[in-house]
């Protein structure tokens, strides 16, 4: 049994295929001054090329998975039409007379390293892609094919060492049962591929492609991350079972799109939102059945571009997504950008620790002119819709004042040119730093409603840099620390009459849905697909069942017992974790 990431749910039993497309080794090749304009042309030609195979690819995704997947693949598309990652790679090839292949190579690895560095797991995640669309490239400058995994001659389960957007988009659901990734994250556009395709997948399994042949017998758990090799018959039975005990489960939760995230006594509702990075990802919110946006990324706005987006960019954006969730209420969080997120249009400093240096809160209360532009782009757009705005990464009283004064200013000048905008908007905090959840009873006297960012803040209370893959096992969400001071956000934000949400991965992880409802907390923000199972879970438990258990897990000091615990009392209502 191996463990890996679980990326797409679902349980698969088949034949496993070992893909492997040809290794690309470019090595570095000086060229004469006769051969640069050869080497330009190969250049343009597999663009060229690759703009063909990538248009081709997003028709194919249009056909199957619809507008809102194509996009990945507009993304790709864009990154071939841009003039400065191509100017960089031209004159690369001018100035130190390079091959083109290698040039290439030299270019999109800085950009990989640049992307692979960010703190944002979805952000990290895109290197993937600025990766996927390199190796495109230079394999059309070396002629060399590329693979294609919508001509399979029989139905497998998928191992490779890794899987691009466009593998995964080609990948025909009556051939492929699941796949398993030695790399990859659950964030990554391969994972949201296998979710919309329905396919289960587990990623980040690290050496599964060595340790698995072609034609062994493996089984995807795709629920919790596992996959096992060559099992007995009794575990294939086992597996079997759960596998069809999944799909009635799947086809139960169709049922519960229209029905609201409210216990079995109707004692406790709850409000189930979605995560955002665009505009184009409500469609997918709705489909779920979320009742409402608990984070919008505004970051995504600010990235690919040589200048910053202007008022009216911004308020475009966020008026669609206002108007497009027809009132449902839309939290913007906003700029969450630092050290560890470059942009070329800020002078941004060198940092030896980005992640808890000049960024997010800091960064906007610093440049008070960027800051204003996008609060009043939020405030215009609040027009439209229930807009709710956030301010990320606050560790403490005075940077919550600070922020409202110049949300008081863009108030106050939109006011004299007549402009109207949400009175009422209401204003709150992403707590992800231990001193704002440590505080909490002070900080929502100020404010209307807490947002956890799990993410952080399990990061920054257990001193683990979850991107270290030798102490990633410390990262853990059930740690008695983190529940104590979830539990202690929520109780402060109560007793001032406030709200507390969840907008980090802890939100949607089924296991973690009984403590967090048990413990109080009235809204879960999570990735759109996991939104069916959370309001299953929820629907199954009597408040007073979930309040035991919370109970139980606030005095026990091992996180795998507390996890046993709740999966046991899941089991106990049908629902196998």
């Amino acid at each position: 049994m191996y463990k890996g990431i679980a990326a797409s749910p679902g349980i698969a039993i088949g034949k496993a295929y070992i893909y492997k497309n040809i290794e690309i080794k470019v090595e570095p090749r000086k060229i004469n001054d006769d051969e640069i304009e050869l080497e330009l042309e190969k250049l343009n030609h597999s663009i060229k090329i690759s703009k063909e195979q990538l248009e081709k690819i997003k028709e194919n995704t249009m056909e199957k998975l619809g507008e809102d997947k194509a996009k990945i693949f507009e993304a790709h598309l864009m990154v071939l039409e841009d003039p400065v990652l191509f100017s960089e790679i031209e004159e690369k090839i001018k100035t130190e007379k390079t091959c083109a292949e290698y040039a290439v190579k030299t270019v999109i690895d800085g950009y990989i390293d640049i992307f692979s560095a960010m703190e944002d797991d979805y952000m990290r995640e895109r290197a993937a892609d600025i990766k996927d669309v390199g190796e495109r490239i230079i394999r059309n400058i070396l002629g060399i094919p590329i693979k294609n995994l919508s001509e399979l001659d029989e139905t497998v389960i998928i191992i490779a060492k890794d899987l691009t957007p466009s593998d995964t988009a080609q990948l025909d659901k009556n051939k492929v049962l699941a796949f398993a990734t030695d790399m990859g994250g659950r964030t990554s556009h391969t994972a949201i591929m296998a979710r919309s395709l329905e396919i289960p997948a587990v990623v980040g399994l690290k050496e599964i492609s060595d340790n698995v042949k072609d034609g062994d017998i493996v089984i995807i758990d795709g629920l919790n991350g596992f996959l096992l090799v060559n099992p007995d018959e009794e575990t294939l039975r086992s597996f079997e079972e759960k596998r069809i005990e999944y799909l009635k489960m799947k086809e139960e939760m169709k049922n519960l799109l229209l029905l609201s995230a409210e216990t079995k006594d109707k004692k406790r509702k709850v409000e189930l939102s979605a995560n955002i990075g665009t505009p184009k990802d409500v469609k997918g919110a709705l489909e779920n059945g979320a009742e409402g946006i608990g984070l919008y990324r505004t970051e995504f706005l600010y990235m690919d571009r040589e200048e910053m987006p202007s008022e009216e960019e911004q308020f475009n954006a966020y008026k669609e997504v206002a108007e497009a969730m027809k009132g449902k209420p839309v939290i913007i969080r906003t700029l969450d950008i630092g050290g560890d997120k470059k942009l070329p249009y800020l002078n941004m400093p060198e940092e030896l620790n980005p992640f808890l240096g000049f960024r997010a809160i800091r960064l906007c209360l610093d440049r008070k002119d960027l800051f204003k532009t996008q609060l009043r782009a939020i405030l215009r757009a609040s027009a439209y819709g229930k807009i709710r705005i956030m301010y990320p990464m606050i560790s403490g009283l005075d940077e919550i004042r600070k922020a409202n004064e110049i949300l008081k200013e863009a108030k106050d000048e939109l006011r004299r040119e007549g402009v109207a905008f949400d009175e009422n908007i209401e204003v709150g905090i992403m707590v992800e730093i231990p001193s704002a959840a440590i505080c909490a009873d002070l900080l929502a006297k100020e404010v209307d409603f807490f947002s956890i960012g799990t993410n952080d803040l399990i990061q920054y209370t257990l001193a683990v840099d979850r991107m270290n893959e030798k102490i990633a096992y410390l990262y853990e969400p059930f740690h008695p620390a983190v529940i104590r001071l979830i539990k202690n956000v929520i109780d402060a934000s109560h007793k001032e009459g406030k709200w507390t949400g969840m907008c980090g991965e802890m939100a949607g992880e089924p296991v973690a849905v009984p403590l967090l409802l048990g413990l109080g907390l009235d809204e879960f923000s999570m990735s759109a697909t996991s939104i069916p199972l959370a309001k299953k879970i929820i629907r199954s438990f009597e408040y007073d069942e979930a309040k035991e258990l919370a109970e139980k897990a606030l005095i026990m000091d091992n996180p795998e017992e507390i996890k046993i615990m709740i999966k046991e009392a899941c089991k106990i209502k049908g629902i196998n974790l």
